[in-house]
């Protein structure tokens, strides 16, 4: 009689096509009935009318057919609830996370996600700046535009000219603008007004080429990533390509703005995503003579911070500074470094090299590594 330890062993070789992994490590088999030679196994699939259903049935029965010990197997389909496709999800997005192949961003280098839930709170704006205000640290940074189809990083850096060079082994090279290096589709079109009408699938393979075919120095400290709004195909690509990906959410003082940003939140976390903190961009307005409007409200970043369990890094006001330099390639926080916008974007970088630290350069293994080869000389000067 076989043991339902070999049958679940043998489970383990049967794959669900659409998400890659097996069927035991998914949850999908739900019973093992054994009666002498005759197995019993009951299977729940996503839905009832799941197109894969009799090629998972197929490959279960010839597994087990395999075995020594069976010579019968009942298989008996059933369609899980919604709580068990919520479970489901959340072991294959794992799964992918786990098995992600290497790319060439180096696995020392800090990945920061600057996400919202829409469009318009300045998260571009802010991501150019940070990244900026990063690299002032002294640290080697790079910007990578992964908001495809509205890319605006090239003339926020005023990388006019630049372009994505061509290296050895096909690998292609990041621009540089302002000492940050830089991968934009923008940086492959002739014209910035040209419309990039590529589907949904397109999008996730040009993020994907963009960290598998991008030559990223390998003493980049920090990528910082400018997400497109939402939480679609590019989305939910970072989170299973990149497992190193940390995010800062960005929201404007509205309530309404916070509680959509609280679903690309809500994304990350389902992907295994660290959020780090929340930025509050658009944090009301002071003119020369001192008088403070809330033009957009009061709470929402503050809110949705204490909501996720995470801080508020800070609250950047809005200032005619960022607009101007957005405009023109001078960057804010270098062109204006005294503005109150300015202030507080640096201060925020600060906060976030302080809760996601630079991968210090000298590990315990290099400290190994020293010590043995000091040793080796002292034992040579002997």
């Amino acid at each position: 009689m076989a043991e339902r330890a070999t049958i679940e062993a043998a489970l383990r070789g049967v794959i669900d096509p659409e998400l890659g992994t097996n069927i035991v490590d998914l949850g999908m088999l739900k019973s093992v009935t054994i009666e002498g030679s005759h197995v019993t196994v009951g299977i729940a699939l996503t839905i009832a009318a799941c197109p894969m259903r009799d090629q998972i049935e197929a490959d279960v029965i010839r597994k087990l057919n395999a075995l020594p010990d069976v010579e019968e197997v009942t298989v008996r389909v059933s369609a899980m609830n919604q709580d068990e496709r919520s479970a489901l999800m959340l072991r294959a997005r794992r799964h992918a996370r786990d098995t992600a192949a290497e790319t060439q961003v180096s696995p020392l280098t800090r990945v920061i996600a600057v996400s919202s839930g829409k469009g318009g709170v300045g998260k571009s704006s802010l991501s150019v700046n940070l990244a900026l205000a990063i690299a002032a640290q002294g640290h080697e940074v790079g910007l990578l535009d992964a908001d495809i189809w509205g890319f605006s990083i090239p003339r926020m850096l005023g990388a006019d000219g630049v372009r994505l060079g061509a290296g050895e082994d096909r690998k292609i090279i990041p621009g540089v603008a302002q000492g940050i290096h830089i991968v934009s589709t923008g940086l492959i079109v002739d014209d910035e007004q040209t419309a990039l009408m590529w589907r949904g699938l397109m999008l996730s393979k040009a993020l994907e080429q963009f960290l598998h075919d991008v030559a990223w120095p390998k003493s980049l400290g920090y990528l910082v990533i400018d997400m497109p709004p939402g939480t679609g195909d590019v989305q939910m690509a970072l989170a299973r390509l990149l497992p190193q990906t940390e995010m800062v959410v960005v929201t404007t003082p509205q309530r309404a703005a916070q509680r959509v940003a609280a679903r690309v939140a809500d994304m990350a976390r389902r992907s295994f995503m660290p959020v780090v903190g929340v930025v509050e961009n658009m944090s009301g307005f002071t003119t020369e003579e001192g008088r403070h409007y809330d033009l957009f409200g009061v709470g929402g970043g503050r809110e949705l911070a204490h909501s996720l369990g995470v801080p508020l890094l800070g609250q950047v006001p809005l200032d005619p500074f960022v607009v101007e330099g957005g405009d023109e390639g001078r960057p804010v926080v270098t062109a204006q470094p005294g503005s109150p916008s300015a202030i507080a974007i640096t201060a925020v970088a600060q906060w976030l090299t302080e809760l996601v630290p630079p991968v210090a350069d000298e590990t315990c293994t290099s400290r190994i590594a020293i010590l043995a080869e000091q040793l080796e000389q002292l034992a040579a000067s002997r």
